[in-house]
């Protein structure tokens, strides 16, 4: 078993800042075993949508909406990804989630997602 946890969310107002966080756990031999990890956003009705990726050898890619304004970043140590959102605007508002493929054992390389933190940024 794998967990992907995010923490970090919350209400801030436009032009403020968050960072999310999100630590990978259970089954993972060794953070060497953790490739991409990335943040994605999904709004009621609509369908979840990339915000941020970053490989093992931390080449970054942002969606065209956040460049610039989003810094995605990792710990391998740590087994944590984060991304820092500054510049906050109302339609970034969203839950974000937290994604990994990771290595284990028992599936070998797959996929695995958070359960999501709230960001609402609202004046």
């Amino acid at each position: 078993q794998v967990q992907l946890v995010e923490s970090g969310g919350g209400l801030v107002q436009p032009g403020g800042s968050l960072k999310l966080s999100c630590v990978a756990s259970g089954r993972i031999a060794s953070f060497y075993d953790i490739y991409d990890m990335a943040w994605y956003r999904q709004v009621p009705e609509k369908e979840r949508e990339l915000v941020a990726s970053i490989t093992r050898s931390v080449y970054t890619n942002y969606a065209n909406s956040v460049k610039g304004r989003f810094t995605i970043s990792r710990d391998d140590v740590k087994m944590t990804v984060y991304l820092q959102m500054d510049s906050l605007k109302p339609e970034d508002t969203a839950v974000y989630y937290c994604f990994a493929q990771i290595v284990t054992a028992a599936a070998g390389i797959a996929g695995y997602w958070g359960r999501g933190t709230q960001v609402t940024v609202s004046s």
